[in-house]
């Protein structure tokens, strides 16, 4: 799950797949390095928490090439991100790898400068991951 300060959006992708689907390995990452080491914003810990998931133990880390061979998929929240992540890709294989979140290729919007967009963006996301897990052969 990527998204650019992996502070707001892909922390909560995390939180909610890991909930949805305890058996796979997950993780998240930002296209920007502003984040690395920090926790995610209050805003997503509060609505995740509202939901019964706990992401406050989660800290942001920069999306780099590696994550290609460690990853099936990588699910991005929007074009941005997109671009900035297949820039990173060494091959078609890995291009191949990357996607938007939603499947209507909308994307997620980032609710850093708008509170009222957390719960939003929490729904958007859920609904997201229950596909990807309806979606995904075990």
């Amino acid at each position: 799950m990527v998204c650019l300060g992996n502070i707001c959006r892909s922390p909560l992708a995390e939180g909610i797949l890991r909930q949805l689907a305890p058996d796979w390995e997950i993780d998240s990452a930002g296209t920007g390095g502003w984040h690395v080491g920090d926790p995610p914003d209050r805003r997503s810990v509060a609505v995740a928490r509202r939901h019964g998931i706990d992401i406050s133990g989660l800290r942001g880390r920069q999306f780099h090439t590696d994550d290609y061979d460690g990853f099936d998929r990588i699910y991005v929240m929007d074009l941005d991100n997109y671009r900035d992540v297949i820039r990173k890709a060494r091959t078609d294989v890995d291009k191949a790898k990357v996607q938007l979140l939603l499947d209507n290729q909308q994307p997620v919007p980032d609710p850093w400068y708008d509170d009222a967009l957390f719960e939003p963006v929490y729904d958007m996301i859920y609904k997201a991951c229950e596909k990807i897990i309806n979606n995904t052969e075990r």
